[in-house]
C-alpha cells in the first residue's frame, strides 16, 4: 500500500494529503491499524484535507478529533475540504447571531 494521506483520530471525517493527489488517484491511509482506501474526487494539494466519507451540509468537520469547522455544502467522499466548503466555528457562531 502506498500511503499518501493520514488521519489522526478515528472520529475524523477528513484525511490530510501527505503528498499531492490527482483526481481519480487512490487515496490510502491507516486508521486504527486498518488500511482505508478511497478515490480522490478532485486534485488535492499536499497538506490539504479531503473528505474521508460523505459529509452533509451543516455537519461538523472533524480533524485530529476536534471540530474545526462546519460544512457549507454537501461534500462527497474524496472531495477537497477547504475554505470553499467549510466555515470556521467562529464564523459559524457569528452567522447565527
Amino acid at each position: 500500500m502506498n500511503v499518501n494521506a493520514m488521519i489522526i483520530d478515528a472520529k475524523d471525517n477528513v484525511a490530510v494529503a501527505i503528498e499531492p493527489i490527482a483526481a481519480g488517484d487512490t487515496v490510502a491511509y491507516l486508521c486504527q491499524g486498518k488500511e482505508i482506501t478511497l478515490t480522490a474526487a478532485e486534485d488535492i494539494t499536499i497538506y490539504h484535507k479531503l473528505a474521508a466519507r460523505d459529509i452533509a451540509k451543516g455537519e461538523p468537520i472533524v480533524k485530529y478529533g476536534e471540530h474545526i469547522g462546519v460544512a457549507t455544502a454537501d461534500i462527497p467522499k474524496g472531495a477537497h475540504v477547504h475554505v470553499h466548503n467549510v466555515v470556521s466555528p467562529q464564523e459559524d457562531r457569528r452567522a447565527k447571531e
